[in-house]
């Protein structure tokens, strides 16, 4: 049965990404998953990818605690353009002046930094592409490389996709053209695949050049979103190893 909340809130983007950003810090927050759903649904709530929520910081080297949630009411480990737009927050809602933030998420420490009034740079964290830390239920076959893996498919179909993890799953396949790519067939199909536990973020990324990518993201909990930081980050890391370049 679903419940009346009233939540005082922002609404926030980066670069299309949308958020619902709530101030925890001043008084506890405990939101269930239909509360999350009811707030994400466009049509019946205020609408937006993913919910983020500051809290208290729960350790010593760290200023807040930065929480992540998807639309259908799931916790997300890392979020980059959520990042940039909860460190906007804090400082337009008094909470914090400085100059670089640490905020603490589940999967570890973020500091986000403000390089002048407009511009915010956000330190992702090292990526990893240990299976076990992604997670992804399948053994290296080639110890110390970033191996792809093959995807089995509904039909008997597989396709190659390079996995590893941005503070949360990645999976990132090349196609010769993002506009026309199956991101809203395939995108589903992957994200749910049985080898991600925790299900995953699925990137399909035309190269244009050497210096350019062309990237669409289809995101756990949320589909396909206008952007997507974590999965920008998992692409550029993997730029060159998926795809064939002279």
């Amino acid at each position: 049965m679903s419940r009346n909340i009233s939540l005082a809130f922002t609404k926030m983007h980066g670069l299309g990404n949308d958020f619902v950003v709530l101030d925890a810090t001043r008084s506890a927050l405990k939101l269930a998953p239909q509360d999350l759903r009811k707030i994400s649904d466009r049509r019946l709530g205020i609408g937006c990818d993913q919910v983020l929520v500051a809290e208290p910081a729960q350790r010593a080297d760290a200023d807040f605690f930065y929480r992540i949630y998807n639309a259908d009411g799931s916790e997300s480990g890392q979020c980059g353009n959520g990042a940039r737009c909860m460190a906007r927050f804090l400082r337009e809602q008094g909470l914090s002046q400085s100059e670089r933030i640490v905020v603490e998420t589940t999967n570890g420490l973020m500091a986000l930094e403000w390089l002048d009034d407009v511009t915010i740079r956000v330190e992702m964290g090292v990526p990893t592409f240990e299976p076990a830390e992604i997670p992804l239920d399948q053994p290296v076959d080639q110890p110390g490389r970033k191996p792809s893996y093959e995807l089995p498919l509904a039909g008997g179909d597989a396709v190659s996709v390079q996995v590893l993890s941005v503070g949360n799953p990645h999976a990132v396949l090349c196609v010769n053209d993002v506009q026309t790519a199956p991101v809203a067939t395939l995108g589903p199909q992957l994200e749910a695949h049985p080898l991600f536990p925790e299900r995953a973020n699925i990137g399909f990324m035309q190269v244009i050049d050497k210096e350019n990518i062309a990237l669409r993201v289809y995101e756990r909990g949320a589909g396909e979103t206008r952007a997507c930081g974590s999965g920008a980050c998992a692409a550029v890391k993997c730029y060159g190893d998926v795809c064939d370049l002279d």
